[in-house]
């Protein structure tokens, strides 16, 4: 897997209830990812060591739910380019 990027471009899909989510993650998921993703929601660099701490967890959260949507776009697209290369039969 490749390193996760910040510029990476984001892939949503319409979900069942007809809300945009990114591929692979649920509505609430979709939401916390982008407000973790979201560097004005970020903390500041000069913070207290506890505080510290809560930010190294919400890039941990950030990372795994990163991974769980670049697994689920992969497949998509795996799946995708499976349906398109069938070959198409003549009778």
């Amino acid at each position: 897997m490749s390193e996760p990027k910040k510029d990476a471009p984001r892939r949503y899909i319409v979900d069942g209830a007809g809300q945009r989510v990114l591929v692979g993650l649920t509505i609430s998921e979709t939401i916390e990812f982008e407000t973790l993703d979201n560097p004005n929601a970020r903390l500041s660099a000069g913070l207290a060591d506890e505080q510290r701490c809560v930010r190294e967890g919400e890039n941990e959260r950030w990372l795994e739910l990163y991974v769980k949507h670049e697994r689920a776009w992969n497949d998509w697209m795996a799946e995708t380019r499976a349906r398109v290369e069938k070959p198409r039969l003549l009778n």
